[in-house]
């Protein structure tokens, strides 16, 4: 049998790779070009930063979340706009902005963060000012503090 090991290592190989090459992948191409993963929605993302309502919102949400998140301890305040802001599409948001910290020993820095926050009522924007209706995906920048 030690003889033979090597070889049926080779046909079991080749036939991995031609099962692969010849089942699998045409599955996977079939799966991404279907309307599987499509949503349909009124907001479409872009690559080009923003300035709608809804972004305005979602600044204020990241801003009431970062706050609420740093306690009591520190003093913060945020800059009136964002420095820029993102559609993702389907309701989901990018927002960059900068924000002064003020610690307990009176020194200040400003950061600059990234928060990607997702509006979950879609088109229906009438509780888009409650911060339940949102969720905050990920917040970046503001690790050090």
């Amino acid at each position: 049998m030690k003889k033979y090991s090597i070889l049926i290592f080779i046909v079991s190989l080749v036939a991995l790779i031609l099962f692969q090459h010849k089942v699998i992948m045409p599955f996977v191409y079939k799966v991404i070009q279907s309307d599987l993963f499509l949503v349909d929605s009124k907001d479409q993302g872009s690559q080009l930063p923003i300035s709608t309502p809804l972004s305005e919102i979602a600044f204020m949400h990241c801003n009431n979340y970062i706050k609420s998140t740093l306690g009591s301890d520190v003093s913060v305040s945020f800059a009136d706009k964002p420095l820029n802001a993102w559609s993702l599409g389907n309701y989901q948001y990018v927002i960059n902005a900068e924000i002064d910290i003020t610690s307990t020993t009176a020194s200040t820095i400003t950061k600059k963060y990234a928060c990607r926050i997702n509006y979950k009522n879609g088109d229906n924007d009438e509780g888009s000012l409650d911060f339940a209706n949102w969720s905050i995906e990920g917040l970046s920048g503001l690790d050090s503090i």
